[in-house]
């Protein structure tokens, strides 16, 4: 509360007090530091709010009057945090989200449905592109993200790991033939997504071997959906989230490549911007994300 509305506070009680000494004790204050408060909107105002003797203490007429527009101000007051306490208790309003296409379409799309129909009073404004969001500038409440964090300043937690998959389309394969090992990928067109930088190489694992790739090709997007697409129509070898590929894959559209050998799994957190006490709308997604995806 502010020094002045303090003292409106402590000018009210003071005012139906039998004395500063009386206010101060309900208020916990000191007689002097109740004088100070009083002294102080009088000084504001160029007027004499309570007269003061030894035996009694009476409102001037000004302060009769002042006495009812504090009494307005502080009920005022009081409403706006009732209200702020009841938005930040209750999820309600306006929740803006942000997550990479691919991961928005396939996986969060139907926990924000299970989502909104847990909590009807929030709306979702859901933001989806492959590109670091600024939170802050952009009005962002919540991002999923993928990969290692670089943000130390936003509270993050931790999502379920995502695999990865190589997979190209029957066609394709037929006509280059189908890899065996990951050295074969050389003789192969492989699709690039644009965020891995300009010399981008897929790492496999299988037990104590490793074999980077080096991601050579004709092909380069900035999006996952469009790389899907170009594997599907045969144009080339396709490394994703498994749930980019996989109903390509159970439908036949794609088949999966080196499936004995491992890639990297891909990190997935849901974060928030740094606030001591974050609304109920955030903290009731990232809860039920995390029952949800965790």
């Amino acid at each position: 509360m502010s020094d002045k509305l303090r003292s409106m506070q402590v000018f009210v009680v003071a005012a139906s007090a039998d004395s500063f000494a009386a206010a101060g004790q309900q208020l916990e204050l000191s007689a002097v530091m109740v004088g100070k408060h009083v002294r102080a909107l009088e000084t504001q105002l160029g007027a004499r709010l309570i007269e003061r003797s030894t035996r009694k203490q009476a409102l001037t007429d000004i302060g009769a009057s002042y006495l009812e527009r504090c009494r307005e101000a502080l009920a005022s007051v009081e409403a706006a945090d009732q209200v702020a306490e009841s938005l930040r208790a209750a999820p309600q309003g306006s929740l803006r989200i942000s997550a990479p296409v691919a991961y928005g379409v396939h996986c969060l799309t139907p926990v924000l449905s299970a989502y909104a129909a847990t909590f009807p009073q929030v709306q979702i404004d859901l933001v989806l592109n492959d590109r670091v969001v600024d939170m802050a500038e952009e009005g962002i409440d919540i991002a999923l993200r993928a990969g290692t964090l670089a943000d130390t300043a936003l509270v993050a937690r931790a999502l379920c790991a995502t695999q990865v998959w190589a997979a190209a389309s029957p066609g394709y394969l037929q006509q280059r033939g189908v890899p065996a090992h990951p050295t074969d990928l050389a003789q192969h067109n492989c699709l690039a997504f644009a965020a891995w930088g300009s010399q981008p190489r897929w790492r496999f694992s299988r037990g104590d071997e490793s074999f980077t790739a080096p991601v050579v090709g004709g092909f380069t997007s900035n999006n996952g959906q469009a790389l899907l697409g170009a594997a599907i129509g045969g144009l080339g070898v396709v490394v994703q989230a498994d749930y980019v590929l996989r109903a390509a894959v159970a439908n036949g559209q794609l088949t999966r490549l080196l499936p004995d050998w491992q890639l990297p799994e891909r990190a997935m957190h849901i974060v928030r911007r740094a606030e001591r006490r974050p609304s109920a709308k955030v903290r009731s997604f990232i809860d039920f994300t995390l029952m949800q995806l965790g």
